[in-house]
């Protein structure tokens, strides 16, 4: 990456929106933790400058540092006004990207990357999008020698890296993987802010482009090790964590199995199979939970009924999204555990004929999932993007972030930062 000469080593876009200013407040706080380090210039970027400065004023309150607004750099640009984006993409090493629905929003901003030589990251969880990006992008990317990584946040960092994980702690061949993601919430309970909420729904409601857009790839399969990973039920019950699941329907499933082509094909490593699911509690959780989604589902399918759930996010997700998003309370008190439960074979055993003999439990621990756990993954993200450039793919591209920084130091740089990767347990069968 031709970074050096930039007046910005990282520019945070869309740092005025729910999720940027969290994002923005932990740049200033990697900064101090910096401080004995080299310089980390950096800027805000958006469309309003009182805005920006709002939220410099706000991070500067917050971490103690009345000198943080003079020490960050700001930039006016707009997502529709292509020379702006370039104007932006100039003037950075790596652009920070926190404007969604990516689907509208995320497509400009990393053609402008792509053109000004500026490497990008951002934090979408829309399948359709991600994919959609490595197909037109990947190529021009490689070309330019940038890194464009999609996904960097909760979606899809803790999942994509804690299957990476899972198999380097495994003493022989991981072949399948089942996650369960466990949200727990303090006495005033979760909340979510309603940008999540518009990119389900309008991912939900196009489903069948992703469908259209995966036939059209017409990728050869990976191979599959050892037996058939089985689908869950819609509804099953987790013996080992004591609770009822569902299927998560997030990017993670996309994100892993685009990761472990990408060591498959281009590292030689054994592909794993993966199924990602979201744990819901005792039984009155699983009934509301139904219902939930059958109102989902049936709204989603025409536009008006999309309408309604981006109008009233608070109504039909029964108060779990709103256009407020948490309090800091809410925050303060929330966390998330991701459980994987790994199977495979001890070195010197094969899959020919023979059930897995080995089985592993690792879990990633972290703060709030949205708004804590995301800004710190995307910012070390970042970090690994500008420090680790040794370990990185030799060429750039559109990358899952296990494809970028599965040979960097990514998970050390969580450990420290508080999202925790740790092995529960590992036995021969």
């Amino acid at each position: 990456m031709a970074t050096q000469e930039r007046p910005y080593r990282l520019v945070v876009l869309g740092a005025s929106g729910f999720t940027g200013q969290f994002v923005a407040q932990e740049v200033a706080r990697e900064q101090v933790v910096r401080e004995q380090n080299p310089r980390l210039p950096w800027a805000v970027a958006g469309r309003s400058r009182e805005k920006l400065q709002r939220v410099l004023d706000r991070a500067a309150l917050k971490l103690g540092r009345p000198t943080l607004p003079s020490e960050v750099g700001i930039i006016i640009c707009d997502i529709t006004n292509p020379a702006s984006l370039d104007e932006m993409a100039k003037q950075a090493a790596v652009v920070l990207n926190c404007v969604g629905p990516y689907r509208f929003h995320g497509e400009p901003v990393i053609k402008a990357c792509i053109e000004n030589g500026t490497s990008c990251i951002d934090i979408c969880g829309e399948p359709q999008f991600l994919e959609l990006m490595y197909w037109k992008y990947h190529e021009k990317a490689a070309e330019k020698g940038v890194y464009i990584i999609g996904s960097s946040g909760f979606d899809s960092i803790p999942a994509d890296l804690g299957v990476i994980y899972t198999k380097n702690k495994m003493n022989g061949t991981l072949t399948a993987v089942e996650s369960f993601l466990t949200i727990h919430s303090g006495p005033e309970g979760l909340c979510i802010h309603d940008g999540t909420w518009k990119s389900a729904v309008y991912g939900f409601g196009d489903q069948s482009n992703l469908k259209k857009l995966r036939n059209e790839s017409n990728l050869k399969p990976v191979p599959i090790v050892g037996p058939k990973l089985k689908r869950r039920w819609p509804i099953s019950y987790c013996r080992e964590l004591n609770s009822y699941s569902i299927p998560f329907l997030g990017a993670d499933v996309s994100v892993v199995r685009r990761t472990q082509r990408y060591l498959h094909e281009n590292l030689e490593q054994s592909p794993v199979q993966y199924a990602a699911y979201v744990t819901v509690g005792g039984i009155t959780s699983v009934i509301k939970l139904m219902f939930a989604g059958l109102f989902f589902l049936f709204f989603v399918k025409c536009g008006i009924g999309r309408q309604l759930l981006i109008k009233f996010p608070w109504l039909f997700s029964f108060g779990y999204f709103s256009k407020q998003g948490p309090t800091q309370k809410q925050m303060d008190a929330a966390s998330f555990t991701m459980t994987f439960f790994g199977q495979g074979y001890s070195q010197g055993f094969g899959p020919e004929k023979n059930k897995p003999n080995m089985r592993i439990c690792t879990q990633v621990k972290g703060p709030e999932a949205g708004y804590v756990a995301t800004p710190i993954a995307m910012v070390q993200a970042a970090m690994t993007l500008l420090n680790d450039t040794s370990d990185l793919p030799n060429t750039g591209g559109v990358f899952t972030p296990g494809a970028a920084f599965c040979r960097t130091k990514l998970i050390d740089r969580l450990n420290q930062r508080g999202i925790e990767f740790s092995v529960i347990s590992s036995s021969e069968v």
